[in-house]
């Protein structure tokens, strides 16, 4: 080769891959639990994006969400607007199937997680919560007998009555027909203290509960590696 020849590098693509190596070739022989997140991923894309294989295409999307949860919060448009490349056709894909996966969860409710205590629902949010940087409130929807149907993320950012929108609060339970939900947010101070703020937005919430019949069982504050029960000090749920 010459001194002035020059080689052209491109990423590695599936096409690339030894066919035992590809991720539908290893579901069809291997079983679709022995392939990881990004690579089930990347069989509901199909495809990459220019200059980027549906692997690293699929392994960007979990790091730029925080997973499969993160994923399963966002939007097409959100996809669309911070993944370069990425059309309303792969943004519906991805939103089809995570859909899919929430209605399996509904349809199996025996194998879905079931809240009796406070200390349940704390065990479901501490891993995702106690470290966030940001302000952020969550709801658990919850069945008659207190089946997990889903948790949705409400709000970010500083959390007061004026921000905080009670119909917000109860748009997913409305609309999946939960019968009762536990509100949720962090300190990132880490002191899971509750504000008066905090009491007055649970009061708020307990009052248009019962307008709607969806029992506000608890509001909990969680901070680093602890978390306060609102109903447990009687804060808000007089």
């Amino acid at each position: 080769m010459s001194d002035n020849a020059t080689v052209e590098y491109r990423p590695l693509m599936i096409r690339d891959l030894p066919d035992s190596e590809r991720p539908r070739e290893r579901l069809l022989t291997a079983g679709a639990q022995a392939l990881s997140e990004a690579e089930l991923l990347a069989i509901i894309l199909r495809t990459g994006v220019r200059g980027t294989s549906a692997i690293a295409l699929a392994q960007h999307l979990l790091s730029t969400f925080g997973g499969l949860r993160g994923l399963a919060r966002t939007t097409p448009l959100e996809l669309q607007q911070q993944v370069k490349g990425l059309g309303p056709a792969k943004a519906a894909q991805l939103m089809a199937a995570l859909e899919i996966g929430r209605r399996l969860a509904r349809a199996t409710p025996d194998e879905r997680p079931k809240v009796t205590s406070p200390e349940d629902a704390a065990t479901l949010l501490m891993p995702d919560m106690a470290h966030l940087e940001q302000e952020v409130m969550r709801v658990i929807l919850l069945d008659t007998r207190n089946h997990v149907m889903g948790i949705t993320t409400v709000y970010r950012g500083s959390l007061n009555t004026a921000v905080v929108r009670v119909g917000e609060l109860f748009r997913d339970a409305v609309r999946t027909n939960a019968a009762a939900i536990i509100v949720a947010h962090n300190h990132p101070s880490g002191d899971p203290t509750p504000s008066p703020e905090d009491v007055r937005v649970t009061r708020d919430l307990v009052a248009a509960g019962r307008l709607l019949d969806i029992k506000v069982l608890d509001h909990l504050v969680i901070g680093h590696n602890r978390w306060v029960s609102l109903r447990e000090r009687g804060l808000g749920f007089e």
